[in-house]
């Protein structure tokens, strides 16, 4: 039985090879997926999204993955760098084609604006000559009466309404302040864009998956940990989307991790064998707000609290994936 298995179809060329270039590394080293996983600080899930070419690997991983293999990340990084750039017109692609699939839509729905009016029986083309249409005669008398109080109500209505404004004004002093107007929504300062891939911020977060939302190559940090037996179980922190969420590493079946934050339900996941685990991300205030607990199948437990996060100067340079307080990439 082949130990991949084929890559979907619709995969560009480009995305295909390199996925495939990284399956080859993988064989050439011997290692398992899990091997993998602990060696470069990525989870196994990730590892196994990456090789089946459902997600395109980070370049941090990427690197990682040359490292342990032992290959040199020149012709590794000139490949991902092609991937990345079908990968994103692929996307830009699918939206598009999003976009006119939903025009189409509202264009056909019933009632929308120059759609084609359902087939209904044949006109009788001689009806016209057989039933002439009557000219418009003048109005009756009684008719004529209804149009004038008519406009006569009309007229004494914006009479009424023209005399309180102004009657307004003048009873308005001169040195009250008149209340400034509110800014429209067109002055009104815009949201800053999302960087690339990036496809969550604060509260749109919450309940997401960190992975698949981009929140875990921009500015991601480990801003709490704690050892639990012999598991560790962390906080992290992404400063870009805004929300936090929990990871517990060296973990056995039966483990459980949870992230909560005040006035925010938390998130717990049941561990795999031998795989890191984490929860889906919580919307926080900021880091400290956040907190990691871990519950083993052996019955010990302990929790990490989330602290200020440092900023990207203060990052350890070269900081292994996972460290605490530094800034790192994966889950």
């Amino acid at each position: 039985m082949p130990r991949w298995k084929a890559l979907p179809d619709e995969l560009d060329p480009q995305v295909r090879e390199f996925a495939s270039q990284l399956r080859r590394l993988v064989d050439r080293s011997g290692l398992s997926v899990a091997a993998v996983a602990e060696r470069t600080g990525y989870s196994r899930t990730s590892w196994e999204r990456y090789l089946a070419g459902r997600l395109l690997a980070p370049k941090a991983a990427v690197l990682a993955l040359a490292e342990v293999t032992g290959t040199s990340p020149v012709h590794l990084t000139t490949m991902w760098e092609l991937a990345e750039r079908a990968w994103s017109r692929s996307e830009q692609r699918h939206e598009r084609m999003t976009e006119a699939a939903r025009a189409d839509r509202a264009r056909t729905a019933p009632g929308a604006s120059g759609t084609a009016r359902p087939a209904g029986p044949p006109a009788d083309e001689g009806a016209a000559e057989r039933r002439p249409p009557r000219a418009p005669g003048p109005p009756s008398g009684r008719h004529r009466r209804r149009i004038v109080m008519f406009l006569a109500g009309v007229i004494g209505a914006l009479l009424v309404i023209t005399s309180a404004v102004l009657l307004t004004d003048l009873g308005r002093s001169d040195d009250q302040p008149r209340a400034a107007p509110s800014p429209s929504r067109s002055t009104s300062a815009s949201a800053p864009a999302l960087p690339a891939g990036v496809k969550c911020v604060a509260a749109s977060c919450t309940g997401q998956d960190p992975e698949l939302m981009g929140c875990t190559d921009k500015l991601v940090q480990t801003v709490g940990s704690a050892k639990v037996g012999a598991s560790v179980v962390e906080v992290r922190y992404s400063r870009i989307c805004r929300a936090a969420w929990a990871r517990l590493k060296q973990v056995a079946p039966g483990d459980r991790v949870e992230i909560s934050a005040p006035a925010a339900a938390g998130y717990r996941v049941v561990a795999d064998a031998y795989r890191d685990t984490y929860t889906r991300m919580l919307a926080v205030q900021g880091p400290a707000g956040a907190r990691a607990c871990a519950t083993l199948k052996s019955g010990r437990s302990g929790c990490a609290a989330g602290r200020a996060a440092a900023g990207p100067s203060g990052a350890a340079a070269g900081g292994r994936p996972g460290g605490s307080g530094t800034t790192t990439t994966g889950q």
